[in-house]
């Protein structure tokens, strides 16, 4: 699906907006997900970087593990965004922090070697180990 959408945190501070392919989403299950945004799962739409733009904010940054810069509301802790050094021509953005996140669903389930035995979300969802580029 081509779509422009728009996103931003909780408390307003941080803006974006997304234009491009909205249809790579993945539930990712990696505890590294887990413990910087506090959920269970976090669930990632990821595309091309120049489709990707910061509209309102400057957003913190967070780099752990060190091919990994997460991006957060330094206002109110909302998880926005990551980038890797592995896909550095694509941006990941949360899709809970969309404003309208009932538009995109994921497609698969990354990361499942660190998934909660007992968690069952879109079980008909391929799975992967790790992450396929």
């Amino acid at each position: 699906m081509n779509d422009v959408q728009e996103g931003g945190c909780h408390c307003g501070a941080l803006r974006y907006r997304l234009e491009g392919d909205l249809t790579d989403v993945a539930h990712c299950h990696c505890s590294i997900c887990r413990r910087v945004s506090g959920g269970l799962v976090v669930t990632w739409l990821t595309l091309p970087r120049k489709g990707f733009q910061w509209m309102a904010g400057e957003p913190k940054r967070y780099v752990a593990p060190a091919s990994c810069t997460r991006f957060f509301c330094g206002d109110c802790g909302a998880h926005v965004a990551l980038e890797t050094t592995h896909s550095p021509l694509s941006i990941d953005v949360t899709v809970a922090t969309l404003d309208r996140p009932e538009q995109v669903r994921a497609s698969r389930h990354i990361w499942t070697g660190s998934r909660l035995p007992w968690l069952h979300l879109d079980e008909e969802l391929p799975g992967e180990v790790e992450e396929s580029p």
